[in-house]
């Protein structure tokens, strides 16, 4: 890899009359963020120019929001959607949802001091002045990255939380949501999947159906997240990603971010969930979904 063999290229893409999207496809999607970093570097010490703005200039639409999406450091990617979903117009409460509910600890304290850095007010605040009742505090609990990592399943515990999530929905008329916030955003996924299997034998009900009969909306939404990413995260993008595109019109907002956060952390597990999920391979559904130079480079991020 050499940063300034590959700013060149991109120069070269850019420069003269029209701009060969191929070859900037081909040069970023080979790298890693960490390497696109030190070509962002590169370009603007070699050329004298800023990459991120000759980017902007040349391309557009949905293609240059995956192409600035991954040129960009992967907790401020985060920090940038967040703060799109929280001030762009109306509230984007999917992508709330899916950032704070698939974070690890250490991710989402790297989200909260550069948000802070970044805007001059902090994540939870802006989650307080933009969202409300239930919703807005199991959004507050699991920005606050503070979830148990341990492994350790306390099976006595377990009974316990599997029997209060019983009484606080199922056993009564109405429901205790601060209970099932309280166990389901900080107890660790070990714990919790020991929990999930109690619960089943209590109740002869699968967690999410109790969440889907006792809850609606964003907060349903939101704590089925949260039990789909313990369970299994590819699964639960894999889902994402199927959502974005079935039916009529595409969510382009959705599959770009997904595509382009993933695409180096688990974007294999989630093409295998998606191909057992859906009988179909993700590229095909994308292939089908999108076209132009957008459709090729989230095709390069799915892989072959």
């Amino acid at each position: 890899f050499s940063a300034e063999q590959e700013a060149q290229a991109l120069r070269k893409a850019m420069k003269g009359f029209g701009t060969d999207e191929d070859a900037i496809i081909e040069t970023l999607t080979k790298l890693n963020v960490s390497q696109r970093q030190q070509v962002l570097i590169t370009y603007k010490s070699t050329i004298g120019r800023d990459l991120i703005d000759d980017l902007k200039s040349e391309l557009s639409g949905n293609f240059e929001r995956v192409i600035i999406g991954l040129m960009t450091p992967t907790t401020m990617y985060d920090v940038h959607e967040l703060r799109r979903a929280l001030k762009g117009a109306g509230t984007d409460e999917g992508c709330l949802i899916e950032i704070l509910a698939s974070r690890t600890n250490a991710e989402i304290r790297h989200i909260n001091e550069n948000y802070k850095l970044q805007y001059g007010s902090t994540l939870e605040d802006d989650i307080v002045s933009d969202t409300s009742s239930m919703f807005r505090r199991v959004l507050v609990s699991l920005a606050t990255g503070n979830r148990d990592e341990g492994t350790f399943v306390d099976e006595a515990l377990a009974q316990q939380d599997a029997q209060c999530l019983y009484e606080a929905g199922e056993k009564k008329w109405g429901t205790d949501e601060v209970q099932f916030m309280s166990i389901l955003c900080t107890r660790n996924r070990c714990h919790l999947l020991r929990v999930f299997d109690v619960y089943r034998g209590i109740t002869n009900k699968d967690i999410t159906e109790s969440i889907k009969s006792e809850m609606s909306g964003d907060l349903e939404d939101a704590l089925l997240a949260v039990v789909k990413c313990l369970r299994n995260k590819p699964a639960y993008f894999a889902e994402r990603l199927y959502k974005s595109m079935k039916g009529l019109g595409t969510d382009d907002s959705t599959l770009i971010r997904v595509m382009v956060s993933r695409s180096e952390i688990d974007m294999l597990y989630i093409r295998r969930e998606f191909l057992a999920m859906y009988g179909k391979s993700l590229h095909s559904f994308i292939k089908g979904d999108c076209s132009g130079d957008y459709r090729k480079v989230l095709l390069r991020l799915c892989g072959e």
